[in-house]
């Protein structure tokens, strides 16, 4: 697998951020990015990595990748293109 081609554009530490927030402040971040752009969020266990990618997900954002760190979660979020159907 090409880890190039799945660089994030930005980070956001969101580790110690209680839910719904670190949901909020990750989609306020993705809103401000361009269409297509990659944000790499880092999350705590428990709560934070179970509900915050099904929500993305939820609000239309792919999650392409989690990968589990040294105590917290990295999760690679893309924010959609503009889709004319």
């Amino acid at each position: 697998m090409n880890q190039t081609a799945s660089q994030p554009h930005a980070q956001l530490d969101l580790r110690g951020t209680p839910c719904p927030l670190n949901f909020v402040r990750t989609k306020l971040r993705l809103e401000k990015m361009s269409p297509g752009s990659r944000l790499e969020v880092w999350l705590d266990p428990g709560e934070p990595i179970e509900q915050v990618p099904d929500s993305l997900m939820m609000a239309g954002y792919s999650v392409e990748q989690i990968t589990e760190c040294n105590g917290y979660f990295a999760l690679i979020v893309q924010r959609p293109g503009d889709a004319n159907a």
